[in-house]
Parts: structure tokens; sequence; C-alpha cells
């Protein structure tokens, strides 16, 4: 990576000395705005407004940045806490390769490609950045990782992720309330050495569209119904009558499940979503349960380019039948 661009040329400079195709990146922020792939230097002056512009819009900030583009990498992010003591501790890695244009869709605890060894050695790298910087808070480093298992640092994300209940379903950690210790001034409540890795859990992010085409779909909620059950959550704000907005964000739900082991986990998933119930708007539970269907899922087979490869059907059918 390399740091805030003054202008097209320091962005072509860049990109030569790491090779293309190079990714344009906001600095400000993150979520698929002002980012662009470039993959070739005439590409570069369009590219490079387009994001800055895009930056500036949806953050106030038009710096951007350049990194090396890696093709259908795989997502993985690391959980961390630390507080004012210098203690700091790593809560394992989440999987986030399903997501549609830089935004995540499903998201899991563990990696279906991670082994324990790299696990700990990848904790420890998390662990001792997060002391170099005195960090205290929650925290997540995310990287892309190539076909040959290596690890490029993409972002560190100085917050609390979405996807946060995933890790706390199989460490037993609670992220918020040790971030509630944390900004009281208290240390942390566990040590490294007591974390326990058990079981598998999973997220889907049920958003208010339309699950073929992803067009949004703001309105009335008329019936809402949360699943239950064993090993099941559901975070939302959502409830009958309820009015989905179009200016913001268009997830309503997070629903999570908690296996023994990854097939159980997505069994429970399976059935929780066929249990929920949400009408008088559109959402992208149907597309979640192709997804959880599909055998590249079902056998841990996943890059950021899963979602290209599973629309990819569908998107043939549509053009034969407007033929």
């Amino acid at each position: 990576s390399e740091g805030t661009l003054d202008s097209e040329e320091q962005a072509l400079k860049v990109a030569s000395d790491i090779g293309y195709p190079v990714l344009i990146k906001a600095t400000a922020g993150g979520g698929g705005r002002g980012m662009r792939v470039v993959r070739s230097a005439p590409e570069m002056s369009r590219a490079y407004r387009t994001a800055s512009r895009e930056a500036e819009a949806a953050f106030g900030v038009p710096d951007v940045y350049v990194e090396k583009y890696l093709e259908n990498p795989r997502h993985i992010e690391f959980q961390i806490l630390g507080d004012h003591f210098g203690n700091v501790v790593h809560l394992g890695e989440r999987e986030c390769s399903i997501q549609r244009r830089h935004q995540k869709l499903v998201e899991e605890s563990p990696s279906p490609a991670l082994t324990e060894k790299v696990r700990k050695k990848m904790g420890a790298v998390v662990v001792q950045a997060a002391r170099d910087v005195q960090y205290a808070n929650a925290g997540t480093f995310e990287f892309l990782m190539d076909v040959d298992g290596k690890f490029y640092f993409m972002e560190a994300n100085t917050r609390l992720q979405v996807e946060h209940g995933v890790t706390e379903f199989v460490t037993g950690v609670d992220i918020v309330k040790e971030q509630l210790r944390v900004a009281a001034g208290e240390r942390l409540s566990f040590k490294q050495s007591e974390i326990r890795f058990q079981g598998h859990a999973l997220e889907c992010r049920v958003n208010a569209e339309c699950p073929d085409t992803f067009v949004p779909s703001p309105g009335t909620i008329t019936a809402f119904s949360l699943p239950g059950g064993p090993g099941v959550r559901v975070d939302t704000a959502m409830h009958g009558e309820a009015v989905v907005s179009p200016y913001y964000d268009s997830m309503i739900a997070k629903v999570m499940t908690y296996g023994r082991d990854r097939d159980e986990a997505i069994a429970r998933m399976v059935r929780a979503l066929e249990m929920m119930v949400v009408e008088g708007i559109k959402t992208s539970i149907p597309m979640h349960l192709r997804i959880l269907a599909d055998p590249d899922f079902r056998a841990g087979r996943m890059t950021t380019g899963f979602m290209e490869r599973f629309q990819a059907p569908a998107k043939a059918s549509s053009l034969a039948e407007s033929a």
C-alpha cells in the first residue's frame, strides 16, 4: 500500500512501481465507496477522479491511496481487544469473502481456510501490531489472502464490526461489554491463554432489497416475525409497521447461528431464514438461502469473486428472456 496520493501523476508512479492491477481506495471510509480497480495506465485518470469524487461525496474527504489488487482472494479479518494498560488479545478470525461490491453478505468464524498454526501466527501478528500503536478498544485487522495462503494487510477498523456477533458465539466473549470496560479505564477481563475457540458461527445480513437485482426495497413492513431455537441470534431494530427508509443502509437484520461444527451452523441458518417472515418489502433472504445451498459454499471454497460466479447463471437467464 502507499500513503495518501496528491495527484494522478503520483498514482501512476505508484502503480508502475508495484505493478498492475491496482486498487484505488478512499482513505476516510469503506463499504466500496471511493474504490476503483485499475488494470492499466490509460484507465488511471478516469478511475482516480471518479474514486476521489465518490470519496468526497461519501466521507467529505477526497483523499485516496493505491494498493496492489489481488484477483479473487479470500477476505479474512482478525478481531482484537486492547486496554489502556498495554493488554491486547485476539479473538480469532472471520471469513468475509462472500460480498457484493465490497459489501459483506455472509460472515463466519472460524474461516474454513485457516489451520490452527496459521491462526496462531496471524493472531500474534495483529496483537503485536496493536501493541505497537498502543491500541485501546475493540478493533479489526483486515487482510486479503491469496491462493498460496499469503496475507496482505488491507486496513484496520477502529470500531465494532457488524459481524462481531459470530466471534462472540465461538469465543463466549461479550465484545461490547469489554469495550465498556476499556472506556471506563478498566483492564480486559481475561488473558489470551483463557480464550477458547469452540464450534462454528455464521451471519447473514438481511437487506431490504430485491434478492435478484439488488434494487433497494424501502417501504412499510406489514408483518415481521423472527426465528428462534437453539443457537439462533437475531439483531434488529425492525418490527411490524416499521418504515424502511430509502436514505440509509438497507440492512434490516443480522441473523446469526451457532453449531458444534460448520454443517450444524449452516443447517440452523437455513432453518432460521426459512422461519423468518418479513412482508411489505422485499428482502435478500431468498438469495441467502441459495448461497447456503451452493456446493462451493458448502465445501468452503470461497473468494471475493464468489458472487460474480454465483450470479452469472441468473444474469444469463435474464438476458435470454429479454432477447
